[in-house]
């Protein structure tokens, strides 16, 4: 049983399995069509490869990566079979995603840290909120005393939404009237914490990206704030894509790594949508680990991300 399981359970890879479904079937059929007549993986294919890659949402310059790797090995094999795609093309991926050793993500909470404070941070509905009330879950779970701090005061909705998270997880919760100082908010919240011996604080915080040098300001406000009361707050910042919308959540990583110093990418909506293949695109492009996955909508299906077991589920056909 690999980590993955041990970790999250045993139901927790056929969970994956099925919530990249969707992703992998438009894969294979795609692949199919390219391949379709064709004995040989010869140039038209790996032209077919290309469009199909791009169009999977995996992005131009990793896709760019993966043909080349593909072309080295067809060039030492002197000859593959397209029967043989799908098994080099999923060892290709894996090879190419394990190279880059920054993307192991780390999923223990440093005991030196407390409270530790992950700042989260994503344009409106992404599910975001709805990721925070789902880590929230899961670190009570680990047996964590979890706070969280309602910076989002630009929408009473974004509020509303985390008491709600609040009462379902039964974790306390500091907030203040709509409109008010975000910075204010986080101040409240790690002061509340540091007093209360909280393991785990989680700020939610406005997602504008309208402007990005006011999103700049506001977001090293409330760093700045939180610092009075513990010094290297935050720990971590914890960017949510929306997988569904594919290329445009590789727009606003490199918008949201602009303005701030991103430390983490949880990657949510994956369940139902044919573009998972953006995850394998932002695991390489981004000097920065993807943390979390979402693969459904259910409390526990927020998962930490294993690129090993990613990749396999993406090739698996259900």
């Amino acid at each position: 049983m690999s980590w993955f399981n041990k970790i999250l359970g045993k139901g927790s890879k056929e969970t994956l399995d099925k919530g990249l479904g969707t992703s992998s079937r438009s894969f294979f059929d795609k692949i199919g069509r390219a391949v379709a007549g064709k004995s040989k993986v010869d140039d038209d294919v790996l032209d077919e490869l290309e469009e199909v890659l791009i169009s999977s949402d995996v992005g131009v310059d990793t896709t760019v990566k993966i043909i080349r790797r593909i072309e080295a090995r067809v060039a030492k094999d002197k000859f593959v079979n397209t029967s043989e795609l799908n098994q080099i093309l999923r060892e290709e991926i894996m090879a190419l995603l394990a190279e880059n050793k920054s993307f192991d993500s780390r999923f223990d909470i440093p005991a030196d840290k407390k409270p530790y404070v992950i700042m989260v941070v994503g344009v409106n509905g992404v599910g975001k909120t709805t990721t925070i009330g789902k880590l929230a879950n899961r670190f009570k779970q680990q047996g964590k005393k979890v706070m969280l701090g309602a910076a989002d005061t630009f929408r009473a909705a974004a509020v509303d939404q985390l008491v709600i998270w609040s009462e379902r997880t039964g974790v306390p919760i500091v907030k203040q009237a709509m409109g008010s100082d975000p910075a204010s908010v986080a101040f409240d919240t790690v002061q509340s914490a540091k007093s209360q011996d909280i393991d785990i604080v989680l700020i939610d915080t406005a997602g504008r990206l309208h402007n990005k040098i006011n999103l700049m300001n506001e977001l090293s406000k409330i760093k700045r704030v939180m610092q009075k009361v513990i010094p290297d707050a935050p720990h971590e910042v914890l960017l949510v894509l929306d997988g569904s919308t594919g290329q445009n959540a590789f727009e606003q990583a490199k918008q949201f790594t602009a303005a701030t110093e991103v430390t983490a990418l949880a990657v949510t909506k994956l369940d139902g949508t044919a573009k998972g293949g953006v995850v394998i695109g932002i695991s390489d492009q981004f000097q920065i680990p993807v943390k979390y996955i979402g693969v459904g909508e259910g409390i526990d299906d927020l998962q930490p991300f294993d690129k090993y077991e990613f990749v396999d589920s993406f090739f698996k056909r259900v």
